[in-house]
């Protein structure tokens, strides 16, 4: 298969899939359901969508600060006002090309602050290993708040934990073993490869170097509590879901977080997924789909105006680098 036709099938297929979910979510509806949802979706009170588009800006902002902690320990500083445009441009090629934003990110460091790609990629890694572990901990909390209509909810789908948790295991030893292997071969692919992760394990561990661990504490949680608010605070666009508790939001927040993960910018699986956690509270499908689009709608709106700004002013402020 050749290297322009693996990279249009990158492309094509995520948004193929995505568009796909787009209408099958579209086809599940009746017309009387879909008038309500684009009802919604147009009454939405533009006071709490304005409210949760900041909250999400200042994450972002928020992280940008956040990457300098990690830089700083390998003696770079990069202006804050790069590393904004540099995250929301990474975010926007996301909604393209899933994970491609990681790649540009790290490039874009590289091209207008000199950080060798490695270290930037590694400090990357880093932030992407503590999102996880961010993720983590918000699932913990959610499962210990609503433990029994979960559990009741996966056993009814028949979902297995216990086999779920046997292939990560498998994943993480294979990883394990797959790294043992290149450290000790001598081919000159296994040399190039082994100083690529030597750099990206610099860019790793600068968060146990760092001089202001509370501060990038700080962020870390900051970053995560705003994302929590921007999808709390539309709860009061839809009628029905205006009277959901926290906890009860968390399980479809847990829920739009894997289609976020899994499609390039959770396009069609995003409101899928919170519709059908909303449902486990007896929320309608109706209100669950509007939920889930106009969080969306608002979100993407966001990166793609913001992120076109970006790629844009990005290359003007720094036309003499």
């Amino acid at each position: 298969m050749g290297t322009s036709l693996k990279k249009f099938l990158k492309i094509f297929v995520p948004i193929a899939v995505g568009l796909f979910l787009v209408w099958y979510s579209y086809n599940s509806t009746t017309p009387e359901e879909r008038q309500q949802i684009i009802n919604y979706i147009s009454n939405a009170s533009p006071f709490w969508v304005t409210v949760s588009v900041i909250l999400g800006i200042l994450s972002h902002i928020s992280r940008a600060v956040r990457w300098n902690y990690l830089l700083e320990p390998m003696g770079y500083r990069p202006k804050i006002i790069n590393n904004i445009f540099i995250v929301l441009i990474s975010y926007f090629a996301n909604l393209g090309i899933p994970r491609s934003g990681e790649i540009l990110r790290a490039t874009a460091l590289t091209t207008y602050e000199k950080v060798p790609f490695e270290k930037g990629f590694g400090t990357i890694v880093t932030e992407r290993v503590i999102d996880l572990l961010m993720l983590l901990l918000v699932i913990v909390i959610t499962l210990l708040l609503q433990t029994d209509i979960i559990l009741a909810f996966l056993e009814e789908k028949g979902v297995n934990l216990i086999g779920a948790f046997g292939i990560l295991l498998v994943g993480i030893v294979g990883l394990f073993v797959a790294t043992a292997v290149i450290r000790k071969s001598k081919s000159g692919f296994a040399k190039k490869l082994k100083a690529f992760l030597n750099g990206l394990l610099d860019g790793v561990l600068s968060v146990f170097k760092m001089k202001r661990k509370w501060a990038f504490i700080f962020h870390t949680f900051f970053i995560w509590a705003a994302y929590i608010g921007m999808f709390w605070v539309i709860k009061h666009t839809v009628t029905e879901t205006i009277s959901l508790s926290l906890s009860e939001l968390l399980v479809a927040f847990v829920g739009g977080a894997f289609a976020m993960s899994t499609t390039n910018g959770g396009i069609g699986l995003y409101p899928i997924a919170v519709s059908a956690a909303l449902g486990i509270f007896g929320i309608s499908s109706v209100s669950g789909d509007a939920f889930g689009w106009i969080m969306w709608i608002a979100q993407t709106l966001m990166v793609v105006v913001f992120g076109t700004i970006s790629f844009i002013v990005l290359p003007l402020l720094n036309r003499n680098r």
